[in-house]
């Protein structure tokens, strides 16, 4: 199914990349190190209660339950480093989305991003994807906080909002993400995700379709600040196609057909 999509410029690409929050980098192009405030007995008494990470101040309050072995993982960056295995996956599926998902002037689909933040507030990191206040996940026990209004990512989706905002359609968010599991042979409480996000028009979704421009993305309803539209069954089936082709695609790509 071709469904054509948008491509930003090169200069469109600079421009978002520079309205959004980048892990700041030392003239060798590594990530600066935070370092965690143990001020000297000179030091301003704020300064003790407070966290520094990428040249800038956290106060500690209530909520704050990040602890100094976490700290101490943060801006590591393994996803950027050379040869790091978590490097060669993202870099294969690089590859991949580069190669065969093209506009009409054969340039690459999605963009790529995997430098942003770990630090982000929790409206980034809840609000914007519409999770309630009253949320399971938003619990202490699940998630590392600096304090009340900011946190350590739980999912790279917490860039989801920004990247759309910025004006993009079609990207993935590769990066570090932070929750408070108990350490087992299958969790840990660092570990790293990445993710794809591609929006669709009513135009591309329907494209391919007989009788399309008939057809809706949503059914007739209320949106609200904390609910949307329910999608219609043709929208669900036809993005539940596109997905699963794209993850076999993906899935060959990395491990061959034999899959």
């Amino acid at each position: 199914m071709r469904i054509p999509c948008k491509f930003f410029s090169y200069l469109q690409f600079e421009k978002v990349s520079r309205s959004l929050q980048l892990q700041p980098r030392d003239a060798s192009g590594n990530v600066k190190q935070f370092r965690n405030i143990t001020p000297g007995p000179s030091a301003r008494a704020t300064l003790s209660d407070s966290i520094e990470l990428f040249e800038k101040f956290y106060l500690r309050d209530d909520y704050t339950n990040v602890t100094p072995k976490i700290l101490s993982k943060v801006g590591k960056s393994l996803q950027n480093q050379r040869n790091h295995p978590l490097w060669l996956i993202k870099e294969r599926i690089k590859n991949h989305f580069y190669t065969h998902y093209l506009s009409r002037n054969r340039n690459p689909l999605f963009s790529v991003y995997d430098n942003l933040s770990p630090v982000v507030t929790t409206e980034q990191n809840f609000d914007s994807l519409l999770i309630p206040l009253d949320h399971a996940s938003r619990r202490k026990g699940d998630n590392f906080y600096l304090n009340q209004t900011n946190m350590l990512r739980a999912h790279t989706s917490a860039h989801q909002h920004e990247l759309i905002r910025a004006g993009l359609n079609a990207f993935l968010v590769v990066g570090d993400v932070y929750r408070r599991d108990e350490i087992d042979c299958s969790h840990y409480p660092v570990f790293h995700q990445m993710e794809g996000v591609r929006l669709f028009s009513k135009h591309e979704l329907f494209a391919n379709v007989q009788n399309g421009e008939e057809l809706c993305i949503f059914e007739k309803g209320c949106r609200t600040p904390y609910k949307q539209e329910m999608h219609t069954l043709e929208a669900v089936k036809l993005l539940e196609f596109d997905l699963k082709q794209t993850l076999k695609k993906v899935m060959a790509h990395l491990f061959g057909k034999g899959m």
